[in-house]
Parts: structure tokens; C-alpha cells; sequence
């Protein structure tokens, strides 16, 4: 696809340009540099990969969480001016990817949509946990929010076949691969260990998506932000497992039609996809050799061995700041998992205890949300299996 010499280019910002979704973003970035410019790039404490991905990139702005390292990428990047927190990147461009991992992304996603750009959002838990806040920062002028998870992504477009959505979905089904442990019982799970959970069979996505993905709570979670981007009811939002990863998600519409969007599993096409928008990025990623796809397989979960599952569902119908909190909850008790302190089973049984515990409230401002999660994680620590 040609470009005209005049066309201004993209302007992206990377916030979490050292995970997995930040280094891919730069990989699609690499296909057309002359079509996307990277103006800032963020990292938590990868300040030698910072380094790295800014010589290449030369952008204008640069943040690191860790503050005591921040005087010393001033020096070692001169061209660069350092910044606090990435969510100060939403000024200076055209779309921000916010691939930064955990609660710690709302910032970034508050920012971008009140500046009115377009927000790539990789980071679920920001739209989970402060739905209620996000919701009418959506409506700013020039705000759009384009998610790149594969499985909403999918649901974005198959909704583009629609002239009025909202009136013709009548379910979104959401894919699950099943992660390392499909097929297998509760009792099979009494003791896995991390390296088996970590274990993913189809994507490569960071340790706490990766464990997520094991016990589904990362299923879990996309289903409230399927219904927090679309407005779909939870009863009309249901999982399947299929453990190929080509069928990414499927909206089927009032007349039985179901439209699904496939492609070989590669975190790149929705990426692209929404950096691209509303168009489409001039290479392919993902493109299935059909004389070598033998098949496609369905199955429900197995919500007795993977609870995780309908605690999501209980928490996003619940509403208010109960995703915050199971939020919260999940990613202590996956810390804890991943540094040895509990079994992998022991995940789900620390959310349950954590959302019986659950304080209401409607989390209509961001010092609600902000008090939910701090408060969630204090009792997460308290119910952790001892």
C-alpha cells in the first residue's frame, strides 16, 4: 500500500513498551515506519530495554516507574525528555497503547480518553475495575477506545457487519483456548506449579495474563469488559473453550447469523488493528493456510475445575466496584502463586473468600475505584490460604 509523501504520520505512545504487548506494538510499528512514528515509550523498571527501543526509536518522551533511575536515562538519552507517568503521553499523540499490566494502566486509560485520543487498550483491568469512571470519558470529543485483546478485538469486528449493533447482537461468544490445563480435573490441579501454569500452549502473553489464563479468571475478566465496551447483558455473553485459537470470538445477530473473525494465534493483528483504525494494516499476521487447518473444535468450560470463571460473572453482575475488587483480590493472590506462597488451586479459593468479603459501593469516581483496590488487596492478603 502506498503512502502519499505528505501524509502526516501516526503519532503512538507505548505505555509498558517492555511486555510482551509493548515490544509487539514496536514489531508492528517496524512494518511501516514510514505509516507510524513512536513519540513515547514507558517502562516500570526495564531500563535497559527502555534504552534500547529508544535509541531505535528516537521518541520525544520517555517515563520509568522507577524513580531512582530516572535522572540516569536522562543522561543516557539526551534526545529524550523524561516524564513521571506515561499518562502524560496522551498530549502528544494520535493513539496510546496501554499495555501497562494491572490496576496500574487507569491512569493511562483515564488520560487518553480525556484528551480525546485513541486508546489501544490491552490493559483490561483499568475498564474492569473503573467502569463506572471510564464509561463517559468515551464520550469526550475525538476519544475512541479500540481494544486489543484478541477476543474483543474479534467481537469489534464482527460488529462492523451491523449498521445497529445494539439493536441486533443477540449473544457475543467469547473463545477460551483453555489454557495448560484444559481437560483436566480439580483433582488433577491440586498441584501444578508455576512452570506448568506458565506453560501457555498457543499464545506467549506476560506471567500474571499467562496464569490468568490458566485458572480462566483472564476469561473471567474479558467477560465483564466484553460488557463494558459492548453493552451487552452478562446472561447473552457466554464462553466457549476451542483450543486451536483461530476463532478468536463470534457475535451471533437476532436473524441466527453468526459472523466470527480467525486467524492464526499472533497478538500482532489486533495490535495492528488498532493502530490501524479504522482501517487495516498493509501486512498480514495470522493468515491461516487453509489446506492445513484440519479443524475446529468447541466445548464448554469446566467452571467446578476452574472457578474463577463465574466468580467473574458474580462480580461484574453485582456491579459497582465488585470487579474492582475481584480484580484486586486476583492479582494478589496471583503474586502470591507466582512467588510460592500458594498452590495454583488455592487462586480461585482466595477470590471467593475475597468477594464474600466484598464492600459495596458504586464506584462512580476514581478515588472510589482507587479505595476499592486498596482495600481489596488488604483483604486478599488477610483470606490468602496460610
Amino acid at each position: 500500500m502506498s503512502r502519499s509523501a505528505t501524509e502526516t504520520p501516526v503519532r503512538v505512545a507505548v505505555a509498558g513498551s517492555s511486555g510482551s504487548i509493548g515490544t509487539q506494538t514496536l514489531d508492528v510499528v517496524r512494518t511501516d515506519p514510514d505509516r507510524y512514528r513512536v513519540v513515547a515509550l514507558s517502562v516500570a523498571s526495564s531500563v535497559d530495554m527502555l534504552v534500547e527501543q529508544a535509541l531505535e526509536f528516537r521518541p520525544q518522551f520517555v517515563a520509568v516507574g522507577d524513580a531512582a533511575r530516572r535522572a540516569e536515562v536522562g543522561e543516557r538519552l539526551p534526545f529524550a525528555t523524561v516524564v513521571d507517568s506515561p499518562a502524560e503521553f496522551a498530549e502528544h499523540a494520535d493513539v496510546v497503547v496501554n499495555a501497562v499490566v494491572g490496576f496500574a494502566g487507569l491512569p493511562v486509560t483515564v488520560s487518553t480518553l480525556r484528551a480525546g485520543r485513541r486508546l489501544a487498550l490491552a490493559n483490561k483491568e483499568s475498564l474492569i475495575a473503573a467502569g463506572p469512571v471510564v464509561q463517559p470519558l468515551r464520550n469526550t470529543p475525538g476519544a475512541e477506545l479500540v481494544p486489543v485483546d484478541s477476543e474483543h478485538c474479534a467481537v469489534h469486528q464482527c460488529l462492523r457487519s451491523s449498521i445497529d449493533a445494539h439493536r441486533e447482537v443477540s449473544r457475543i461468544v467469547l473463545t477460551a483456548s483453555g489454557g495448560p490445563f484444559r481437560g483436566r480435573s480439580a483433582a488433577d490441579l491440586q498441584h501444578v506449579g508455576v512452570d506448568e501454569a506458565l506453560a501457555h500452549p498457543t499464545w506467549k502473553m506476560g506471567p500474571k495474563i499467562t496464569i490468568d489464563s490458566s485458572t480462566l479468571m483472564n476469561k473471567g475478566l474479558e467477560v465483564i469488559e466484553a460488557h463494558e465496551l459492548f453493552g451487552v447483558p452478562y446472561d447473552r455473553i457466554e464462553v466457549v473453550v476451542h483450543p486451536q485459537s483461530v476463532v478468536h470470538s463470534m457475535a451471533e445477530f437476532t436473524d441466527g447469523s453468526t459472523i466470527a473473525q480467525l486467524s492464526m494465534p499472533d497478538m500482532r493483528l489486533p495490535i495492528g488493528y488498532a493502530l490501524a483504525y479504522p482501517g487495516r494494516l498493509a501486512s498480514p499476521f495470522g493468515r491461516i493456510d487453509w489446506t492445513t487447518l484440519a479443524r475446529l473444535d468447541f466445548m464448554p468450560p469446566d467452571t467446578t475445575a476452574f472457578r474463577c470463571l463465574p466468580l467473574a460473572y458474580e462480580a461484574g453482575r453485582r456491579g459497582g466496584t465488585a470487579p474492582a475488587w475481584l480484580s484486586a483480590a486476583n492479582e494478589v493472590a496471583v503474586d502470591a502463586f507466582l512467588a510460592g506462597r500458594i498452590r495454583w488451586h488455592q487462586i480461585a479459593e482466595s477470590n471467593e473468600r475475597a468477594l464474600e468479603a466484598y464492600e459495596p459501593s458504586t464506584g462512580s469516581t476514581i478515588d472510589d475505584v482507587v479505595a476499592a483496590d486498596a482495600r481489596a488487596r488488604a483483604v486478599a492478603e488477610e483470606v490468602l490460604p496460610r
